[in-house]
């Protein structure tokens, strides 16, 4: 009886964690039409807002990202593309090292920021580590371009 138990267990679990490997196969044709060793701009070719809303689920935590709405931990994410760094909200307190830094946001430097917030400005207030994978990383940036307009 807990022989036939624990089979029937591990028949769930393993159908439970196939059932979480949904996408797998978009993604790999996604990474696949972006071609070897793709480009930033490669990967945004193949990038899915959709799934950058998902990642940046995560996010929201300390960001929101609607028109007009409040500033959390970090500041409200609207329309973030193309304003300057540190430049996003005029009510968040940004950190001298992020203001340092210049520039505007655009899909390299979001990209860069993704990456890694503390080798992007050392000494920011971020305590996000970063996104190692690369498509990741297009797929918020689609979402951040979406969700702004």
């Amino acid at each position: 009886m807990i022989r036939l138990f624990r089979t029937a267990a591990l028949s769930v679990l393993l159908m439970l964690a196939l059932a979480g490997c949904g996408g797998g196969d978009e993604r790999a044709e996604r990474l696949k039409a972006a071609g070897p060793h793709p480009s930033l701009d490669a990967l945004m070719r193949v990038a899915d807002p959709d799934e950058g809303a998902r990642v940046f689920g995560h996010c929201l935590a300390c960001h929101t990202i609607g028109k007009g709405e409040l500033d959390r931990a970090g500041p409200n994410l609207h329309g973030i593309m193309g304003k300057a760094v540190a430049g996003g909200s005029d009510r968040y307190g940004y950190t001298v090292a992020l203001s340092s830094v210049g520039g505007h946001w655009d899909r390299a430097t979001m990209d860069r920021w993704l990456t890694s917030p503390q080798r992007f400005a050392p000494g920011t207030k971020m305590t996000f580590s970063g996104l190692a994978d690369p498509l990741s990383r297009a797929d918020v940036i689609a979402y951040l371009e979406r969700e702004g307009q």
